[in-house]
């Protein structure tokens, strides 16, 4: 039964997709047949017409799928609102080039302007409805805990601000007898494992597949390194084979091509948003304009980051302490650059002299690195590839992320490389560079509905004022 609720909630996301996209898909034909298509000074004939239609449909379907617009009920409404939003400013914006292009000269703006409006309209109307509909069909999923540590709480409360989607009902330890634990499981309609021992958590796995129960399990470090192997046979044996070599020669050559054009590129496109920052900051205080700190790259190599400054000159005048959203080193000046990562972007010159990558971890400070490998000695697999612009754990964590999450979403990324992947990272940085998640935000006790032992506090090093 609860196989089958799967299968129909795929259906229902499916149809719904195909729902806004043939609107959109309508839309545009609309604007085409009565705008551009006779105004072309070659008119399109009946399958030049359904090309145009098509490509449209294709590069709203891949900027979606890379904005990840049209996870329904996997986003809030308000990020599946922005998600959508931007992807369809980028494919109108592209579309109307491209008209431009085939029209040998710059067409009307005016009709994909209202075309963009009226898909704006669509698209709150479809995420309000299609929500509300999912969420009253598919109601909360009730969830049991099994916990092996205090650790376990950080990620119930973080479960707990989605009360629309999941209803954490118990918590049982891991301590408990077999037959307690099994009998918790079979109640309810999925499982959270964290922090379980690899023995327990393979046995109650496999108790929930064979049951078609749920299991939602917090990942150590080796199941992100098992997942990134490659499938192998010997004779009639599957084997999973871990390199752990990092990326190969032709993904490096690839990779550095492609960051030696970002580069050029971007530094030339965002010359003019430099110099604003740069005179803003100069303005502000009249300190200098750029931040510059040792950290690391790949093969634990040092180099020195560029930074715009955003605190106050003399930020670290107490010693070193953790930057926090609301910290009062910070300038107004660098509030907005933060918020809007403008602050990051002179490390467009690190990445066209090869210090760094558009796309990877972000780079550490070595006295912080070597603090966290006191604690995590696997952060030293990150070091695998260049430090990066931008990166997983950036576009998918919040402000408060704990390092050892950031390691983990650092290696997913290094097991499962691919150029797709860099690209997709990137237009997720451009969604979070318009649209700021929020960030921690406190979870509220009746939300959790829960009783955890209490989380012993965390050692975690002390960061310079200007690290992020």
């Amino acid at each position: 039964m609860k196989y089958n609720r799967d299968q129909f909630k795929r259906i229902f996301s499916f149809f719904a997709a195909v729902l806004l996209v043939g609107l959109y898909a309508f839309g545009f034909s609309w604007v085409w047949y009565h705008s551009y298509s006779d105004a072309i000074l070659l008119p399109f004939y009946r399958r030049g017409n359904w090309v145009m239609i098509v490509i449209y449909v294709i590069m709203v379907l891949l900027f979606a799928k890379s904005f990840g617009g049209l996870k329904i009920g996997y986003l809030k409404r308000a990020d599946m609102f922005y998600s959508q939003t931007l992807s369809i400013f980028c494919v109108n914006l592209l579309t109307y080039f491209q008209i431009s292009v085939v029209n040998r000269d710059f067409s009307a703006v005016l009709p994909m302007v209202v075309l963009t409006g009226v898909d704006l309209v669509i698209l709150v109307l479809w995420v309000v409805c299609i929500n509300k509909l999912y969420f009253r069909i598919y109601p909360p999923r009730r969830l049991v805990v099994i916990y092996g540590d205090g650790t376990a709480k950080e990620l119930v409360m973080k479960m707990s601000r989605r009360v629309e989607k999941y209803m954490i009902c118990e918590s049982v330890s891991a301590e408990k007898p077999r037959a307690e634990i099994l009998d918790a499981i079979s109640r309810y309609e999925g499982v959270i494992l964290c922090e379980v021992s690899g023995k327990q958590r393979n046995d109650l796995v496999k108790y929930c597949f064979a049951n078609h129960i749920r299991a939602y399990i917090a990942p150590k470090i080796s199941d992100i390194i098992i997942r990134g192997a490659e499938e192998i046979r010997l004779f009639d044996t599957p084997l999973l084979l871990c390199r752990n070599g990092g990326l190969t020669f032709e993904q490096r050559l690839v990779k550095r091509a492609f960051d030696l054009a970002f580069s050029v590129v971007f530094c030339v496109l965002l010359s003019p948003v430099m110099l604003l920052s740069a005179l803003a900051i100069k303005l502000d205080d009249g300190g200098p304009v750029l931040f510059k700190q040792k950290r690391l790259t790949m093969d634990g190599r040092e180099f020195h980051v560029y930074k715009f400054r955003s605190m106050v000159v003399n930020a670290e005048q107490h010693g070193p302490q953790l930057a926090t959203e609301d910290d009062e080193r910070i300038t107004k000046v660098g509030h907005f650059l933060r918020k809007c990562r403008l602050d990051e972007l002179p490390q467009l010159f690190n990445i066209f002299k090869g210090e760094m990558s558009v796309v990877g971890p972000r780079p550490e400070r070595p006295e912080l690195a070597q603090r966290y490998e006191e604690t995590m000695p696997e952060f030293e697999f990150r070091l695998q590839v260049k430090a990066g612009l931008t990166g997983y754990a950036q576009v998918t964590g919040l402000y408060d992320t704990q390092p050892y999450d950031k390691l983990k979403m650092d290696l997913m990324y290094i097991e499962n490389y691919s150029i797709f992947l860099d690209l997709r990272i990137i237009l997720m940085t451009l969604k979070t560079a318009l649209f700021p998640s929020e960030t921690n935000e406190e979870a509220s006790a009746h939300d959790a509905q829960v009783h955890l032992p209490p989380q012993p506090p965390e050692e975690t090093p002390q960061q310079e004022g200007e690290h992020r």
